[in-house]
């Protein structure tokens, strides 16, 4: 049986790769999509998208750059961050492909098994936390 590291490693490079091909219909990176997504949830400041992504992308610096290209197709209203009409078509379109996408990676993974496993996880990083 492989290790842990070896799974998680494996699983994460597969998620980055499936990912990107369900994004790049939109001409999308994973950031995109993430910026998008802490948009349509309601940050409205620079500082605010840079707060909700800090986990994801803390080597990555602001978001500033991944704002201004959505803004450059229309999906985010000049001057402030604010979704615009056509982003929030755009917003919808991508959120159902990515539920597919999130539905398809659990296939055949009862609910209590899924609990389980993010509880191990979760428990696992608490361990390496606290050494």
């Amino acid at each position: 049986m492989k290790p842990l590291g070896w799974w998680l490693r494996h699983l994460h490079e597969l998620l980055e790769s499936s990912m990107a091909q369900v994004l790049e219909t939109e001409s999308l990176t994973r950031r995109h999509w993430q910026v998008l997504n802490t948009i349509a949830l309601g940050a409205r400041t620079p500082e605010e998208v840079d707060a909700a992504m800090a986990p994801f992308v803390t080597a990555e610096g602001p978001m500033a750059p991944k704002v201004a290209d959505l803004r450059g197709r229309g999906w985010v209203i000049d001057g402030e961050i604010t979704l615009t009409a056509e982003g929030r078509e755009a917003h919808a379109r991508v959120e159902e492909r990515i539920k597919a996408f999130r539905a398809t990676t659990i296939e055949g993974i009862s609910d209590d098994d899924y609990r389980t496993t993010l509880r191990t996880l979760e428990r696992c990083a608490a361990n390496l936390e606290a050494a």
